[in-house]
């Protein structure tokens, strides 16, 4: 048999992905409590993805939204990875009241945020392993969550992710301007 590495790249990125995401899952956890969604996106989600990332930059007048929404087109795939909120009882004030109760729902709770932070990078180191490129970015994310694709996530930051010569995520140029 004869593989051609173009013509195979995509399914081995996928397989990639998939490790990805159980690098993520299993990443430590605030108290062990799982509270994280995680999704991978491939094909035309990718253009439904990269369309609602350039309407944000036209609502918020946000230039690298516009250039990140590009890099969603030039990616193999995304991985999403999101947190529902959950109040930890931990006291930590690291939210800025002094206790969890004090807390206000439309606060994010730190420990789910760091939850989301020490997935990704899980995720990211398992990608450089098998050196695949990749850009984590919270504009993406935040397009993620309006298209309500991790149901009940409150934060989403996504990773993009390419097996190409040079990585399309970097030396980054600010082509199109949002209208």
């Amino acid at each position: 048999m004869i593989q051609n590495e173009r013509e195979t790249r995509h399914q081995r990125v996928m397989d990639a992905v998939g490790k990805m995401m159980t690098a993520a899952r299993t990443a430590p956890k605030g108290k062990g409590i799982d509270i994280l969604e995680i999704l991978a996106v491939e094909g035309s989600d990718l253009q439904t993805l990269s369309d609602k990332t350039r309407e944000f930059s036209v609502q918020n007048g946000r230039k690298f939204f516009f250039r990140d929404a590009d890099n969603v087109l030039k990616a193999e795939a995304a991985l999403l990875i999101g947190t529902r909120q959950r109040k930890q009882a931990l006291d930590c004030t690291y939210c800025g009241f002094p206790t969890c109760s004090d807390k206000p729902d439309a606060t994010p709770c730190a420990i789910n945020s760091v939850d989301v932070g020490i997935a990704i990078g899980s995720a990211c180191a398992m990608a450089a392993d098998m050196r695949l490129d990749t850009r984590v970015m919270f504009s993406v994310g935040y397009a993620a969550k309006a298209l309500n694709w991790l149901n009940g996530c409150d934060t989403i930051i996504a990773i993009l992710i390419s097996a190409s010569s040079k990585n399309p995520f970097f030396d980054r140029q600010f082509q199109n301007t949002a209208s």
